[in-house]
């Protein structure tokens, strides 16, 4: 890779609702990889989730812009979201790659690696980019190295995260039992989903 390149992180998910995890995924990823920026891309709708009923895609982006509001080095963008359909990572950093080229990284985490066999065309996203793999105690930097595959064996970096366990998932339960969520969601995120009457 060229050392002159921009170098973006790329990170994809749901976003429903984007919590404090996400942020300090975002920056431990941002510092720890030198990344110049990290581009939030809230999915369409993901390939390999249930088809629970979310947030609308406008809301999704809507938080995801709220959480980084005034943090250095992050944007979001509503590229999946204006493509709608399902969204393939792979056809989503080949639209990255021709509108702004870069050194592109892929943040994703470790619990994510067994699905990646899954995921559309892995040689070719291979070409596009390198994961940066979010990795928490208990797993290993040997459970990262079992799971990832043969083309992306010499590109992938790591990300060492705390152990910390906050998802979107809980923050919807605690959030339709009116239980608090303070130190899971910011403040500006928390405001956004009461104003807007998500998550009843």
């Amino acid at each position: 890779m060229s050392s002159n390149n921009l170098k973006i992180g790329v990170f994809g998910g749901t976003f429903d609702p984007p919590h404090l995890g996400h942020l300090s995924l975002a920056e431990a990823a941002k510092e720890q990889l030198g990344l110049d920026e990290v581009l939030f891309l809230p999915a369409s709708r993901n390939p390999l989730k249930s088809r629970r009923a979310i947030a609308e895609g406008h809301h999704r982006l809507g938080m995801v812009r709220t959480l980084i509001n005034g943090v250095d080095g992050m944007a979001a963008s509503d590229m999946e979201l204006t493509r709608g359909g399902v969204s393939y990572s792979v056809d989503t950093l080949g639209e990255l790659k021709m509108v702004q080229p870069a050194d592109y990284w892929f943040i994703m985490g470790a619990d994510s690696l067994k699905s990646i066999q899954d995921w559309r065309n892995v040689p070719r996203l291979a070409k596009l980019c390198r994961l940066a793999i979010a990795i928490r105690p208990p797993l290993t930097e040997e459970d990262v190295r079992i799971r990832i595959p043969a083309d992306f064996k010499d590109k992938w970096d790591l990300v060492h995260m705390p152990a910390t366990d906050i998802s979107s998932t809980e923050i919807r339960d605690r959030l339709a039992r009116k239980r608090p969520v303070v130190g899971l969601l910011s403040p500006g995120v928390a405001q956004y989903i009461q104003q807007h009457k998500l998550y009843p």
